[in-house]
C-alpha cells in the first residue's frame, strides 16, 4: 500500500516536503480564514492519508505559524491513525483544529502552508488485543 496523500476535491492542495531533507509534508490552506484570539477554529485541509497498518500521521503546527502568529493545534499533536483514512463518516478527511494563542486577530491566505504531516511507525505489546474497527472520523475511537 505505501503512504500518499489524496484530494477530496477540487480544493484541496497536496502536502508536500520543501526541502530534500525535511521530515515533515506542508499541509496547504485550501481557503482565506480569520481566526480570532483565543479562538478554536478547525480547518478543512480536503485532504486525505493512506498509509501502512503500522504507521500514523502526526500533524504539527509549522514553526512560522506558531512563532510568528502565536497559533498552535489544539490538541499539541494531531494523531492521523491508518485506520482514518476511507472511514465511513467523513472518508478520512484530515481537518486541523487550531487556536489563536495570541492577542491579535489572524488573517490566513489560501495556499499558506499552516502545519506539517509526518509518517511514524509505531509498535504495539505482544498480547494487544484490540479488535475494534473504526466506524467514524474526528474522535470516533471511544464511540460505542
Amino acid at each position: 500500500m505505501g503512504r500518499g496523500f489524496e484530494k477530496i476535491n477540487e480544493l484541496g492542495i497536496i502536502p508536500k516536503r520543501s526541502t530534500s531533507g525535511s521530515a515533515g509534508y506542508d499541509f496547504y490552506l485550501p481557503e482565506n480564514i480569520t481566526i480570532n484570539p483565543n479562538e478554536i477554529k478547525v480547518v478543512d485541509t480536503y485532504i486525505k492519508a493512506y498509509m501502512e497498518n503500522d504507521e500514523f500521521l502526526a500533524i504539527f503546527i509549522r514553526s512560522s505559524m506558531g512563532i510568528k502568529k502565536g497559533l498552535r493545534v489544539v490538541n499539541s499533536v494531531g494523531i492521523i491513525d491508518s485506520d482514518y483514512y476511507n472511514n465511513p463518516e467523513n472518508g478520512g478527511h484530515i481537518k486541523i483544529a487550531l487556536k489563536n494563542e495570541s492577542s491579535e486577530t489572524i488573517n490566513l491566505e489560501a495556499g499558506e502552508r499552516i502545519a506539517q504531516g509526518i509518517f511514524l511507525k509505531y509498535l504495539t505489546v505482544d498480547n494487544d488485543a484490540a479488535t475494534n474497527i473504526r466506524q467514524g472520523g474526528i474522535g470516533s475511537t471511544d464511540k460505542k
